[in-house]
């Protein structure tokens, strides 16, 4: 069972705006992950090797967030919210909890815009609060134009594949569901698209896997994919390194050495490598017409 904690404060100001995601601030409503994603970049001692071990719920949660928004609409320091940027704003536990659910009942009272990106199809449930929140935000100066929206849903993917994501990603929504999730958003009129990241190289980022992943999602109406390479940190048991170079070892022996070379100088791939990626998406995102930021 996950653990019920309290917290001082659950909006967090972004230093600067991303440019992939778009965030002027984020909330977490619970700590740790029950996806357990291998890859994940918060993975590490704190949470384990089984992060759903180490969940935390935010009891405190929508008092503190009610109390920091009306300060922030008071002042008149609209911007979109990210939901949620540590962690999925709809893990199994938010079922019973609700407190996404709250939170967007919070967020559409002061009129904030909000971003929610998520692994799984729960946030269907949502889609009432979060058409409001479209119709009724109040956006930053900069993005009336370019936006002029208050809702964004993005649906992170590492593969589309259901036997590559039962090894990466155990606990995470069946990409199944994910993609009947964002048919139905889609079809609801809101702005949704990938989060393609991170892409497993040799596994889900081969030409003919991409080609798949493009098509199926503009087949399905996304109106952005944002791809991304993978990072892997730590050699610790829990660290997200440790945890996919043991995967690929058992699932996927032959490429374990290409692995070892390709993360021998560090966390991240080699510039060829990157380089190269970032070449396909760009090409892949011309030929079937989809936009690689949001915005």
């Amino acid at each position: 069972m996950p653990k019920e904690i309290e917290v001082k404060s659950v909006l967090n100001k972004t230093k600067k705006r991303d440019s992939w995601f778009l965030c002027d601030y984020t909330i977490n409503m619970y700590s740790g992950c029950s996806f357990n994603c291998l890859y994940c970049y918060i993975r590490g001692s704190k949470y384990g090797t089984h992060m759903e071990r180490n969940l935390g719920i935010k009891v405190n949660a929508i008092e503190r967030l009610e109390k920091q928004l009306a300060t922030k609409a008071k002042k008149q320091q609209y911007g979109i919210i990210v939901v949620s940027s540590a962690t999925d704003p709809y893990l199994q536990f938010e079922k019973e909890y609700e407190l996404t659910r709250q939170a967007l009942a919070v967020i559409a009272k002061y009129r904030f815009p909000v971003h929610i990106i998520t692994k799984s199809d729960l946030v269907i449930r949502d889609l009432d609060l979060l058409k409001e929140i479209d119709q009724t935000a109040i956006l930053p100066a900069d993005l009336q134009e370019k936006l002029g929206r208050g809702t964004i849903i993005t649906f992170s993917f590492s593969t589309i594949d259901e036997k590559i994501a039962s090894i990466f990603e155990p606990g995470a929504t069946s990409p199944s569901l994910r993609l009947e999730a964002l048919k139905t958003v889609k079809e609801k009129g809101f702005l949704s698209g990938i989060s393609m990241m991170p892409m497993i190289p040799y596994v889900s980022d081969l030409g003919a896997h991409l080609e798949e992943l493009f098509s199926t999602f503009t087949g399905l109406g996304a109106d952005y994919i944002l791809p991304a390479t993978i990072t892997l940190f730590g050699h610790q048991a829990s660290d997200s390194r440790t945890l996919v170079f043991r995967a690929i070892e058992k699932h996927y022996p032959e490429l374990l050495p290409k692995y070892q070379k390709l993360f021998k100088d560090g966390a991240e791939l080699p510039a060829y490598y990157r380089n190269a990626f970032h070449r396909k998406m760009k090409e892949l995102a011309q030929k079937y017409e989809v936009r690689d930021r949001i915005i």
